[in-house]
């Protein structure tokens, strides 16, 4: 069982990090471990949620090394962490098995593999207990893949494995309830539904500075979100110059603010990350963006609401 938990009178705090972008040893994982830091110690979450991308395979000579140096900002905090892959993190020696077996040798290490018969690996749930000590509210964590196999568009789309996945797991967390708990998707790709959230979609916030990258192909993951009612909001990465969030048919389409130095930004646009905040027993939740301080050594404003 999980051990996360709302703390009396406190909002259960989680903090998204995402796109990362380690290759060590390189001078700008040192600037990304430090906007981590920074935002530890500013935010205080209780969780921390990598939503992929946190090492580029391709460019690191020891994937493992710079999976440790990642979380390391983490570690030293003593705070529990919980992952999903990226289309970048098994691009080089190690795959994700081997990559999940380092996240599973550090401390405060959450993730798990998840059922090994449904595509992915890390596809499960981690529930948040209430005051009482029953689940209060949940996780979700999915692998949203790599790449196309099949020439259709350049990004994988979930199958309908992990689909049908989530709509068991939904239906037996929902037993015996009156409604289903309030829960959360953390994953890296973009879902299609993100472009046309952005588009048709209320409630509208953020950047939108480059296309959505998603899967050409929907294999219906948001349509089951919506049918069993219990996922409030979505939170991806992928996009490093995205950071809007906008409703869609009642679920919150989320980008997080893209955190690492390794790989591609855009001018005047800051570094940083997503804050989400959930209270026990509402069915919605306050989001913000918390991002790297000034050059002057001030604070960049925050996007709270």
């Amino acid at each position: 069982m999980s051990p996360l938990r709302f703390r009396p009178g406190a909002p259960f705090k989680i903090v998204q990090f995402t796109d990362t972008h380690f290759s060590h040893p390189r001078p700008r994982d040192a600037r990304t471990q430090a906007l981590m830091a920074h935002v530890l110690d500013v935010e205080r979450p209780d969780l921390v949620a990598l939503t992929g991308d946190i090492v580029s395979g391709y460019e690191t000579p020891d994937a493992a090394a710079a999976w440790r140096v990642a979380v390391a900002p983490i570690v030293a905090r003593g705070l529990p962490w919980a992952a999903v892959f990226g289309n970048h993190d098994d691009e080089g020696a190690l795959d994700r098995a081997q990559l999940l077996e380092v996240q599973r040798s550090c401390p405060g290490c959450l993730t798990e593999a998840g059922p090994d018969d449904i595509g992915g690996l890390g596809n499960y749930v981690l529930p948040v207990a209430g005051r009482d000590g029953a689940p209060a509210a949940l996780l979700y964590f999915l692998d949203s893949g790599s790449y196309s196999t099949t020439g259709a568009g350049q990004y994988a789309w979930f199958r309908h494995e992990q689909v049908a996945w989530y709509r068991r797991t939904s239906r037996e967390w929902a037993q015996g309830r009156e409604a289903p708990l309030p829960a959360l998707a953390f994953f890296h790709i973009p879902l299609p539904e993100y472009e046309t959230a952005w588009r048709e979609g209320y409630d509208k916030s953020g950047s939108h500075h480059e296309p959505v990258c998603a899967p050409v192909i929907n294999s219906g993951m948001f349509a089951a979100f919506h049918e069993c009612g219990d996922v409030l909001g979505t939170f991806v990465g992928h996009d490093h110059v995205n950071d809007f969030e906008a409703t869609l048919h009642g679920i919150r389409c989320c980008y997080g603010r893209a955190t690492g130095y390794g790989a591609y930004g855009r001018r005047g646009y800051p570094r940083g990350a997503r804050v989400i905040e959930l209270r026990e027993g509402d069915r919605t939740f306050r989001t913000w963006s918390c991002l790297a301080p000034a050059p002057s050594g001030g604070l960049s404003p925050s996007a709270r609401p």
